[in-house]
């Protein structure tokens, strides 16, 4: 028996410590946003630094992970310089301008855009729960948006088109994501992600701005927090956590970011999220667990079958 497989409580601490990790980092950007950085500032040096620091881990422990084939360049430049980089700054301009639970409950939106554009295009079956879960997701973030106050949903405009761009650049980095996996590692695929998207704000942004912006020691510490802690140790605890627990589980207990991020961003920035627009967030989250729960009942399915005839 694999060992990795027989310490499921590991696995979720991991997971659940990464999700904890990941809405801070949310939290302390829209701190820096309030002090006057702007979004496109925070993701040319978050991608620029997790780049450099990862180079390093890897130069001297796992230079393995470096080595990728000529002919994927191509591919990595689409994940990371097109994907990864729209990414990074539709979520934080969503969280520059609306609530920071909000904008990570829109970007959440997309494993249901990856179930309808299954559905759509790929001819994958409608089934009672893709559906209800397709159902639930949309009212929810219909909720979620003010769109039941004409006043909230117009003062929140940009900031819900940036957390629907999240949502619609993170399926498309996960689509392409999931393809890289089964070439390469995980760890391999993030940092050119990472690495081509550093190009991507170098050459759309002032080249090396950060180092003439004159942040301040207390803005280069909350960078430093958002880089480490909001994104290379969160991915280390996300990849060793699916080694203990299904990846379908992972993604489910990954939901408690917005929730974690909403209780981070009353406590600390002192927002809040009308009733109506939590229990859109409920929504939202029980429509991922549906659909993940659904996943696993089809992963399951063949290997059943098997046992069976067996």
């Amino acid at each position: 028996m694999n060992a990795a497989k027989t310490n499921p409580i590991k696995g979720y601490l991991c997971v659940v410590a990464a999700a904890i990790m990941w809405a801070s980092s949310g939290t302390a950007g829209k701190a820096l946003f309030e002090g006057g950085m702007n979004p496109l500032e925070l993701v040319q040096i978050r991608v620029t630094l997790s780049t450099v620091l990862l180079s390093a881990a890897f130069g001297l422990s796992a230079k393995g992970l470096l080595r990728i084939r000529i002919r994927d360049l191509g591919y990595f430049l689409l994940l990371g310089g097109v994907s990864m980089a729209g990414v990074q700054v539709t979520y934080f301009y969503a969280i520059s301008k609306i609530q920071v639970a909000a904008a990570i409950l829109l970007q959440y939106m997309a494993p249901i855009l990856i179930a309808f554009f299954s559905i759509c295009f790929w001819k994958e079956r409608l089934t009672v729960s893709k559906l209800a879960a397709l159902l639930l997701a949309f009212s929810g973030c219909y909720l979620v948006v003010g769109g039941y106050n004409l006043q909230l949903l117009q003062m929140n405009r940009l900031g819900i088109m940036g957390g629907l761009g999240a949502a619609v650049c993170f399926a498309g980095y996960t689509l392409l994501g999931e393809w890289g996996m089964h070439r390469y590692r995980p760890w391999t695929v993030l940092f050119y992600a990472l690495a081509f998207s550093a190009l991507t704000w170098h050459i759309l942004y002032a080249p090396f701005h950060y180092m003439v912006a004159g942040f301040s020691l207390t803005q280069w510490g909350w960078i430093l927090y958002i880089t480490v802690v909001g994104t290379i140790i969160p991915f280390g605890l996300f990849f060793v956590g699916i080694n203990y627990i299904r990846s379908t589980r992972a993604s489910i207990t990954a939901t408690l970011e917005p929730i974690s991020a909403g209780f981070m961003a009353f406590f600390l920035l002192g927002e809040s999220m009308e009733l109506l627009q939590v229990f859109g967030g409920g929504l939202v989250i029980a429509a991922i667990v549906l659909l993940q729960v659904q996943r696993e009942q089809d992963e399951m399915a063949p290997e059943l079958i098997r046992t069976q005839k067996a």
